[in-house]
């Protein structure tokens, strides 16, 4: 018996009958809530579940496809329907642990809120009460117990690491088992954000996630937890032979429409981009949560923006951007606020519009929890900041420059280190360019140096398609204004490798190399370029023709 067993056995026996009969629920009347407002819909394909749970045979088919769109990240959609399944099936122990399970999400950031950790740590009470009949769902039970136990106290990141614990005692004890191995996997993906070295997490989720696909082609969580496990810098083409596969796997799932354009995004390829994510956009206008449209719809977007952006078609991307402000509201949670805030600050830093970018209002729309979402609110500022020292507002710029200070110590805070690692390297960014307008090259060199080693001491997080201004490329967009055009060249190489085919980027190290009278190497570089956009109007894409042709 693991010790996170004994926790949390040890806390539902010692609780008060107080605290029982406050968080009792009550099979009898059938108080399952039903938190979203999605109406009732026949399955869709979403791959091949087989859990064979013990419950009422009725609800087996239902049980596996829940668990299916808990392996898709369709969160709200499986909470949805585990709770059908424990109206159906009072005495169904591991419905309740789905219930549970949906209400953290390990690679998203979502943060439970209080009710939120209460009503977990409620589900999992009832799920021991009914008590698991097997060892393997009693271990499931006992992962997602470790997560919630004491609702009231244990930070997220204790909360993470309990419930990783958890999944590797379940592994351990049910290594053949598709979905304990999948859920495994994507419990070390989660640890992999937080450790100083990634990559035996990432070795390990990668294996063990082929053998299962290997067993099952299509089941979804080998397919979605694999190309996580991929979207890191040198993995890209580990899994691109399940690339295609999950996107065709499940055609009315928006994240699993989305989740191919996570890898085309690492190889620059913005036509695919493109191509997916208006796949997922489209399929998720059917999706609503509480009234609100739900976040992959937004997550696609962005994608669909930033890569319309890298291939220098400005209006189609404002034409995306005015697509997310049209309809309802997008579903208040850390991906809705993020996309929301980056969408506006791409268009303006993007087509170098910083007029554009100082006009910009951090904390905008105001239906958004702010307060809980302090990377989200940051993208703001550091647009903002940007339009600001580009045309020589230092006042708004050294605020905005305070402010993402302010959000990296909040973030800090609430025990989010990489988040506020990703707002860090933003703050210094954007010191940098104040330093260079403030006359000090050697200080602003150094801040933009030191927000290249920030970027590359943390994996891109899976929310974003990538930065509104990568560190590499500005400390290259820096090196030039410096009169350095071999070190810009340098730089604008490293961004390259990191962040293949950004328009920026691609300008940038053709301007250098230019400059430096590696005419060869410029022409490779405009040549990228051309090759790369689509009837842009941008003033690079004539400058590269005029070279070339020259």
């Amino acid at each position: 018996m693991t010790s996170d067993r004994i926790m949390t056995l040890a806390a539902t026996a010692l609780g008060s009958a107080a605290l029982i009969l406050g968080f009792q629920f009550s099979f009898a009347q059938g108080a399952v809530p039903h938190e979203g407002d999605q109406p009732p819909m026949a399955h869709q394909d979403i791959g091949t579940v087989d859990f064979q749970v013990s419950c009422d045979p009725e609800v087996v088919e239902d049980f596996d496809y829940a668990l299916g769109m808990m392996h898709h990240m369709m969160y709200e959609q499986a909470r949805s329907e585990f709770e059908k399944i424990a109206r159906a099936d009072e005495s169904c122990a591991m419905a309740y642990w789905g219930i549970a399970t949906t209400m953290f999400q390990p690679l998203w950031d979502t943060r439970p809120s209080a009710v939120d950790l209460e009503r977990g740590w409620r589900m999992i009470q009832t799920a021991e009460r009914l008590g698991p009949p097997t060892e393997r769902e009693q271990s499931l039970v006992d992962a997602t117990g470790a997560f919630f136990w004491e609702p009231g106290e244990a930070e997220y990141r204790q909360r993470l690491e309990r419930w990783a614990n958890g999944m590797a005692a379940a592994y351990r004890a049910h290594p053949d088992d598709l979905d304990i191995a999948a859920l495994y996997s994507l419990s070390r993906l989660a640890l992999g954000q937080i450790a100083e070295d990634r990559d035996p997490l990432h070795d390990e989720a990668e294996k063990i996630l082929r053998n299962v696909w290997e067993q099952e082609p299509e089941h979804p969580g080998a397919l979605h937890y694999s190309l996580h496990a991929t979207d890191v810098d040198g993995r890209a083409d580990n899994a691109l032979d399940m690339v295609e596969a999950y996107g065709e796997l499940a055609p009315e799932v928006p994240h699993a429409l989305h989740m191919p354009s996570h890898i085309y995004v690492r190889k620059g390829d913005w036509p695919e981009v493109i191509e997916w994510n208006r796949r997922s956009a489209n399929v998720a206008l059917g999706h609503h949560v509480n009234q609100r449209l739900s976040h992959h719809y937004i997550h696609a977007l962005d994608y669909i923006v930033y890569a319309h952006l890298q291939q220098g078609n400005d209006e189609q991307a404002h034409e995306v951007y005015q697509e997310s402000t049209a309809g309802d509201r997008h579903q208040d949670t850390f991906v809705g606020s993020f996309h929301s805030a980056a969408m506006p600050a791409r268009l303006a830093v993007e087509s170098r519009n910083w007029e554009a970018a100082r006009q910009l209002e951090p904390r905008s729309p105001d239906y958004f929890s702010w307060d809980d979402h302090p990377w989200s609110e940051g993208i703001g500022w550091f647009a903002l900041g940007l339009g600001a020292v580009k045309s020589l507002d230092l006042p708004t710029a050294r605020k905005s420059v305070e402010q993402l200070a302010a959000l990296q110590a909040l973030a800090l805070e609430r025990g989010d280190e990489h988040i506020a690692t990703f707002i860090d390297v933003d703050r210094h960014i954007l010191a940098g360019w104040v330093a260079y307008a403030e006359s000090d090259g050697d200080e602003a060199i150094r801040l933009m140096r030191a927000a290249a080693e920030l970027e590359e001491s943390v994996e891109k997080h899976p929310v974003t398609p990538g930065a509104l201004m990568p560190p590499y490329e500005a400390l290259g967009e820096l090196l030039m204004e410096l009169g350095a055009p071999e070190d810009a060249l340098e730089a604008f190489q490293r961004a390259d490798d990191i962040w293949p085919n950004r328009y920026h980027t691609l300008l940038g190290a053709a301007r250098a190399a230019r400059e430096a009278e590696d005419e060869e190497v410029a022409g490779e570089f405009y040549q990228k370029l051309l090759d790369m956009v689509e009837n842009s109007q941008r003033e690079g894409v004539q400058e590269a023709s005029e070279f070339l042709n020259d």
